[in-house]
């Protein structure tokens, strides 16, 4: 045995377990999650030997200050045939712990999972909720998926909007950290997914702000008709123009349904869409790293097939990157959808401003009570001037995204 080897395999008597961060371990598991294989630095780190580690279930590792809500929302998600990912603090088999960001994903007859070394703020997120989370579980009786809906609401406090949010954003942190403290340049690319993302809120925030302007002008055809009434009969014009108004912002109200509110509407389907797609391209990025290191081994794998394991993870990679191109394709879909919803929506626009000039030439006809509709005037001027500056916003959010993501499909990025 060389020194680099004694060095490698020295453990402390207590604490944690020595696993750098440039390293990644795996484990294939059966559907009950039996580990079927496994790489070097998965035994190094937990402290089995092979005949100990092959045929045990993967749980044979977990620490038991882990809460159950943890693996709930785990199960749930591969039950669901989806990739998953989540900061888990494992025991080793001398007792020493140590923490992962671990990624696993259903494959052909079982899962595939993959870990990484922690290093981003959020694990400091992790380690205090993981702790308060385990003593509601053990002092106050609380369910697995109690716990993890605990578990969510807390992650939601964070901005994030479901659990897969939450695991996009961490891989993705844990990737940048990880370069970091590695030396090393991020993949091209990666950068991209992030301005995506804030240009997906900023069109959120923008399309808040114009919908809170549309209702704080609803009011608008209600008193042109208490405006007409008073006018009668000459206020005859004034109430066509109050009804004109009022077709018009129906039909302003059922394109933002569609567009905007809606739970299924085109600006929440592009955020999910890249979230999604943010979350397929980190997990093939570090599938096809364990790959390559793993081919690479030198050292005893037991009866491990290598180029199988190898062909199983780079086939798997391969497939996560086709998902992720195809959301990209959707989000693009998307983006042109609103894009034309938008244009629609300038159509409005100018009914809106047609009705406001002849607004503004019947108040100059009217001999009497022609100020309150004055008022209107100016509430729609003002209305208009906002609508037509937010609605150039929604567009230039919409062809960023369009033009990252068509960067991202073509591989131009990275």
């Amino acid at each position: 045995m060389s020194f680099v080897e004694r060095r490698e395999t020295y453990r402390p008597a207590t604490g944690e377990a020595p696993f750098e961060v440039s390293e990644l371990f795996f484990s294939r598991t059966d559907e009950r999650g039996v580990i079927q294989a496994a790489n070097y630095i998965f035994k190094r780190v937990s402290g089995y030997e092979w005949k100990d580690l092959l045929g045990a279930p993967q749980k044979v590792t977990h620490h038991p200050d882990m809460p159950k809500g943890v693996f709930w929302l785990f199960w749930d998600a591969l039950n669901k045939d989806r990739s998953v990912g989540a900061y888990i603090k494992n025991r080793a088999s001398d007792g020493l712990y140590y923490w992962v960001f671990a990624l696993a994903m259903p494959i052909q007859g079982g899962y595939l999972s993959v870990w990484m070394k922690p290093t981003s703020k959020l694990l400091a997120f992790a380690e205090e909720k993981y702790e308060s989370l385990r003593k509601a579980e053990v002092e106050d009786g609380v369910s697995a998926e109690e716990s993890a809906a605990i578990l969510l609401q807390d992650i939601q406090v964070l901005g994030y909007e479901d659990y897969l949010e939450f695991s996009s954003d961490a891989l993705a942190q844990e990737l940048a950290a990880r370069d970091l403290a590695m030396g090393q340049e991020p993949p091209g690319g990666s950068d991209l997914f992030q301005k995506m993302l804030t240009a997906s809120d900023d069109l959120q925030t923008e399309t808040a702000a114009l919908s809170a302007g549309f209702e704080a002008i609803g009011t608008v055809p209600t008193n042109m008709r208490i405006i007409a009434a008073r006018l009668e009969p000459s206020g005859g014009a004034v109430s066509a123009l109050a009804q004109n108004y009022w077709e018009m912002s129906e039909e302003m109200s059922r394109w933002f349904q569609d567009y905007v509110s809606g739970a299924d509407s085109n600006f929440s389907a592009i955020r999910k869409k890249l979230v999604c797609s943010q979350f397929y391209c980190g997990i093939s990025q570090v599938m096809s790293e364990v790959a390559l290191k793993f081919s690479a081994e030198r050292r005893s794998l037991g009866s491990l097939d290598v180029d199988n394991e190898k062909a199983l993870m780079s086939e798997k990679a391969a497939t996560l990157i086709e998902k992720a191109n195809a959301g990209l394709a959707q989000v693009v879909e998307e983006v042109e959808q609103t894009l034309r919803a938008i244009a629609m929506m300038r159509r409005f626009a100018l009914g809106l401003s047609s009705t406001r000039v002849m607004c503004n030439i019947e108040s100059a006809r009217l001999p009497a009570g022609g100020g309150s509709l004055i008022d209107v005037i100016d509430q729609l001027a003002a209305f208009q001037k906002n609508l037509d500056a937010q609605m150039d916003a929604i567009e230039e959010q919409c062809h960023t995204i369009e033009g990252y993501s068509q960067t991202l499909a073509k591989g131009e990025g990275g």
